[in-house]
């Protein structure tokens, strides 16, 4: 017996029972305050979805829209202007918020086991944390990184944290590794060359891909970007932190004042522990209507979906569900540091001041229609 389904066992009378004529309402449980959860609960406020009640289990009281984090990092914007209070969403919307974590999902039994010990049943589940870090996980790739590392997530208190940072940059050159891959390592190590110009700045990028994959144009003029800006990209694995350097698979040691952990794309371990099916690389397997093709009343989508605002209700009310979008297609606008950003769409990029002036208004747009849906 897990640890879930033995506290279910001594803790039965937790779950709801409805109302003395024996009625209960259907439930569904938004985890996560991610983008797509949060266009789920502006749509709310305007469509209400009656006889069902309705839960956010959030841990933090606003959501950070992750595409002006560089910039926040670069000091282009205030915290405030890049982030969501959830308080005004949920009022509006008329729903409960708990402001908790959940410790572990049960998907034979449809429950949730939150970090105080309570539990919640659910009818439906939209799964939308945003990034996760398993930072048990990283101790054990890195050792050393809980007690000399800086986890970008959860960005709320990694955005607490930044400025004492610059506090420091201020007194003193500071070197700064980056440790992560992908396009949001690459956004956040020129939002740190931005903020602190005179520090030493890495990307500890990862090994290089096989012959049989290459970078996208996107990562490529990126890679380019950084290279002009004076930032070193090591490919090669980070190994274990100490409190001035960082240990390389190599077998080389990097001096380092800050190493950030922007590691992304791990599965947290009451995830793992679900039932629910996984990918090899640990995420929730969904069909085209971003549901679980193990358990179909499970929500889960890790990017800023809208398809999710339309394909809960209809699920709760059989109603027609449409697919989500292809992303690849999509345009991305990423942070280029110094004032410019970097479009890709498909095979094409290109970078420049317009295009930087492009993902501001984009961005701003984005956050404003949240505060401004909302008293």
């Amino acid at each position: 017996m897990n640890a879930l389904a033995a506290h279910l066992k001594n803790h039965v009378d937790s779950v709801p029972h409805g109302d003395a004529r024996g009625y209960q309402p259907r439930q569904l449980v938004l985890l996560g305050g991610g983008m797509a959860n949060l266009q789920v609960l502006a749509n709310l406020a305007a469509h209400p979805l009656a006889e069902m009640r309705i839960i956010l289990v959030a841990p933090h009281p606003r959501s950070i829209y992750p595409g002006m984090l560089p910039g926040f990092v670069a000091g282009h914007y205030a915290l405030d202007e890049c982030a969501i209070p959830l308080e005004p969403l949920v009022r509006r919307a008329g729903i409960r918020w708990l402001q908790r974590n959940v410790k572990a999902l049960d998907a034979a039994t449809q429950t949730l086991l939150l970090d105080d010990g309570s539990t919640q049943h659910y009818d439906w589940l939209s799964v939308n944390t945003g990034q996760i870090q398993n930072r048990e996980q990283i101790e054990r790739d890195i050792p050393g990184a809980r007690e000399h590392g800086l986890f970008v997530h959860p960005m709320e208190t990694f955005a607490a944290l930044w400025p004492r940072v610059c506090e420091l940059g201020e007194t003193r050159a500071l070197r700064v590794a980056v440790i992560g891959t992908g396009t949001a390592a690459m956004e956040l190590a020129m939002a740190v060359r931005q903020r602190l110009p005179n520090s030493a700045v890495t990307l500890v990028a990862g090994p290089l891909a096989d012959g049989a994959s290459t970078p996208s144009p996107l990562q490529q003029r990126l890679t380019t970007t950084m290279k002009a800006q004076r930032i070193t990209v090591l490919h090669d694995n980070a190994v274990g932190l100490k409190a001035d350097e960082v240990h390389l698979g190599c077998g080389a040691r990097l001096a380092c004042d800050v190493p950030l952990l922007a590691i992304e794309g791990q599965t947290p371990a009451w995830q793992a522990q679900s039932a629910l099916a996984l990918s090899p690389q640990g995420r929730i397997i969904t069909d085209d209507y971003q549901r679980s093709t193990s358990h179909p009343q499970v929500f889960a989508v890790t990017d800023n979906s809208m398809a999710l605002a339309r394909n809960l209700p209809a699920a709760t009310t059989g109603g027609t569900l449409h697919a989500s979008r292809n992303e690849a297609h999509a345009l991305h606008l990423l942070f280029g540091g110094a004032r410019q950003a970097v479009a890709g769409w498909g095979t094409y990029s290109a970078q420049g001041r317009p295009i930087s002036w492009l993902k501001e208004w984009a961005d701003r747009r984005f956050v404003a229609r949240y505060l401004q849906s909302t008293p």
